[in-house]
């Protein structure tokens, strides 16, 4: 059984329970929803799924769904930060941790710049309706014809502010913009359904111009939509009573999603020919292309709550794997440091903001999603492998919430991603790679020596993982 106990000489290390449910779900659609419709859509559209957009989010949709429902035993029985990498931790031991922990730190930030980059794009566009144009050297990478991309350095640096304050503070500002976010997206649809040209879907899948391989690709790079829905398990040492309400909170906004998702993908791939879709800011593009301008100025403003959303939703997640990883030792004890008054990672989130910011102002979108996406799907295939072990290892801990069909979903779930997987480019691979051959060396070189289970006894601890003793380190702060 696992045993959850307070140490007092860890309060400095721990986070304050603040989010309910209701915040939790709403911190899940705040990941999910905005850059996948606002950005993606189109990218995907235009050089991959063609009309058979929607087609690509039902596979990634599905994909996902069996992922959710192996975050949600975790989450159930392990209420800690951390995400994977504390699963993985407890299951696989700590070079696997490690090694996830990594490719963690990589989707997040590179998933957060990758949204900034967007934000960037859909600011750009509204300014230049109201006639205030920014010169392009400050609106791009050189990749693009530019020098820094401004716009995207700004907004990261605002929400490092905003999540210095902490977790409640963090979620009510995101609920304000979920709220926003959504009630522009059904605007979106109900005038976007009267504007649907039947031409627009020909020719369908399995005859689109890219094939079918073109709507496997397609669902791989719309993978992007749905990753960050596990930033909702990253808040589980924020969140109250995290065994009820962490599976509520990850299969609620996964499945919300998924429709908006879907239902949009159709309407624009119905409003607009698909080829005419491959710019950063699809959405307000189709509204435009049927003379709708001014409702696409509107959108556009929601747009920009809804990329926002993820992009403070994206930082949230990676400032918490780092508390983790440092709190078990493997990075400097610096990062897992809490503001005494905020109880907020303060050292963790302005890294994480710093760096996200260096790689917008300077890295094209294309080459930011597809690495965030093989990042991603390798995460959820150590998840499943690690559902898998614990029901072997330890059948009779406690779970709120047991994933159905074990071993079945998992298997799904691991054969899926690594599918998708197969979709990237072999470019995004060896990259990839690489990052993985200097994950290890990082391992090798600080975190073995500085690890804590390594160098401590069990109960002295700092971090949530102890395997040895199958015991588990959580401290109740409200």
């Amino acid at each position: 059984m696992i045993e959850y106990i307070a140490h007092p000489e860890n309060i400095d290390k721990s986070l304050k329970r603040s989010i309910g449910p209701t915040g939790l779900i709403l911190l899940g659609l705040g990941s999910i929803i905005g850059a996948g419709i606002f950005i993606v859509t189109g990218v995907t559209a235009a050089n991959y799924s063609g009309p058979a957009l929607l087609i690509s989010f039902i596979i990634s949709a599905v994909a996902c769904t069996f992922t959710a429902l192996c975050y949600a035993e975790f989450a159930s029985m392990i209420p800690i930060a951390g995400s994977v990498y504390t699963y993985t931790y407890v299951t696989l031991g700590e070079i696997w941790a490690w090694m996830i922990g990594w490719v963690l730190i990589f989707e997040y930030l590179i998933s957060a710049s990758a949204v900034a980059v967007g934000w960037s794009s859909y600011t750009v566009g509204l300014l230049g309706s109201a006639g205030i144009n920014l010169p392009a050297y400050l609106t791009g990478s050189m990749a693009v014809g530019g020098f820094i991309n401004l716009p995207a350095v700004v907004i990261i640096g605002l929400l490092t502010g905003v999540l210095i304050l902490g977790a409640k503070e963090s979620t009510r500002i995101n609920t304000a913009i979920v709220i926003a976010n959504i009630a522009v997206i059904i605007i979106f649809i109900v005038v976007g359904m009267k504007f649907i040209n039947p031409t627009n879907y020909t020719p369908f899948t399995p005859f689109t111009p890219f094939g079918i391989a073109g709507v496997f690709q397609g669902a791989a790079m719309v993978f992007f939509a749905y990753i960050c829905f596990d930033a909702v398990s990253t808040a589980a040492e924020e969140t109250k009573d995290p065994q009820k309400n962490l599976p509520k909170g990850i299969s609620g906004s996964l499945i919300i999603s998924s429709i908006l998702y879907i239902v949009v993908a159709g309407v624009l791939t119905g409003m607009v020919p698909y080829y005419l879709l491959n710019n950063g800011a699809p959405v307000a593009f189709a509204l435009k292309y049927v003379g709708s301008s001014w409702i696409a100025s509107i959108v556009s403003i929601g747009a920009l709550c809804g990329i926002t959303s993820v992009l403070l939703t994206s930082l949230f997640g990676q400032t918490r794997i780092f508390f983790a990883m440092s709190r078990d030792g493997l990075l400097p004890g610096i990062f897992s440091r809490v503001h005494s008054t905020y109880k907020s990672p303060l050292t963790s989130i302005i890294l994480v903001g710093t760096v996200a910011a260096l790689i917008a102002a300077f890295i094209p979108l294309a080459l930011i999603i597809e690495l965030v996406n093989i990042g991603t799907l390798s995460a959820f295939i150590f998840l499943a492998i690690s559902v898998i072990v614990l029901r072997r290892s330890q059948p009779d801990i406690p779970r709120g919430f047991k994933c159905p069909l074990v071993p079945i979903i998992p298997l799904i779930s691991i054969i899926s991603c690594l599918f998708l997987i197969t979709q990237l480019s072999s470019t995004t691979l060896q990259r990839f790679a690489i990052s993985l051959i200097i994950g290890v060396s990082v391992y090798f070189l600080y975190g073995m020596r500085k690890s804590k289970l390594n160098n401590s006894e069990g109960d002295d601890l700092n971090g949530v993982n102890l395997i040895a003793t199958d015991t588990l380190i959580e401290t109740e702060l409200e």
